[in-house]
């Protein structure tokens, strides 16, 4: 009778571990489906050594909507971008450091930075930049309706229209890089590539700047061919570094190309 029971004990925990089994690598196999494009916020791994970092999105899925984090990794290029919420005081000096380095940049900017600073936006078209999409008034598009979603975008280049007298050029960036497989088929439905990046760092907190040699530390080994560099124009150091920042990159080979030249 003691074996009996021995045995039967012996048998339900085998069954007990065989379904957690199961459900552990159906889970697995549930979560890789939906790994990177569902309800995420844009991230990077593996970074250094002159190789591409890997994103929580493949380039493969993300060309599926017109997407872009990193461009060709046959080509020594950086593609410079900047996101502004807000004009912190900056923007001049990095306008006119970009002037003096021959470095085209993308800005990606939000109503209220057009509505309050009209003649800067108009500097940075005169001056070959690009001016795009940054959303009217920085939501998370993954939880607002199509509806939303599309006066989101179309507010804003609207406001674009009707300060310089130009169509805005067709590039979004989700603020704060959130997004998810429906928001990446609206944006292409509506004809925006989203363009996130390869290469950030923490430069967004005003109360915890990065010094002038941190901030080569961090951005310098982890520059790669194809490179979509994000800065915020907000940033007192970048303001401060930007013209050393983009001589020590052209002395490592690079060469900094326009949006328009990643995603034609």
């Amino acid at each position: 009778m003691i074996d009996l029971n021995r045995k039967k004990l012996i048998s339900i925990l085998f069954g007990i571990i065989a379904v957690i089994i199961i459900a552990v690598i159906c889970f697995g196999f549930i979560h890789k489906i939906s790994a990177g494009i569902d309800k995420t916020e844009w991230g990077l791994g593996n970074y250094g050594d002159g190789k591409q970092p890997v994103g929580n999105a493949d380039k493969e899925t993300l060309s599926k909507y017109d997407a872009y984090y990193v461009g060709n990794e046959n080509e020594k290029n950086i593609y410079l971008t900047f996101d502004a919420g807000y004009e912190n005081g900056y923007t001049e000096k990095i306008l006119d450091t970009l002037k003096e380095q021959k470095v085209p940049a993308t800005f990606f900017l939000v109503g209220n930075y057009l509505e309050k600073n009209p003649e800067l936006v108009k500097r940075m078209i005169k001056e070959g930049h690009i001016v795009a999409n940054h959303t009217y008034s920085h939501k998370d598009l993954r939880y607002v309706s199509d509806e939303e979603f599309k006066k989101q975008v179309n507010d804003l280049a609207d406001l674009y229209k009707k300060t310089t007298g130009q169509e805005i050029k067709k590039y979004l960036r989700p603020p704060e890089g959130t997004f998810n497989e429906h928001s990446l088929a609206m944006a292409k439905s509506m004809g925006y590539k989203t363009i996130f990046w390869s290469l950030a760092y923490n430069d967004w907190n005003n109360n915890q700047q990065k010094s002038y040699s941190e901030v080569f530390d961090k951005v310098l080994p982890k520059l790669h061919n194809g490179c979509i560099l994000l800065l915020h124009s907000t940033s007192k150091t970048n303001g401060e570094v930007l013209g050393d920042l983009l001589s020590k990159i052209k002395e490592e080979g690079y060469t900094f190309k326009s949006l328009d030249e990643l995603a034609k």
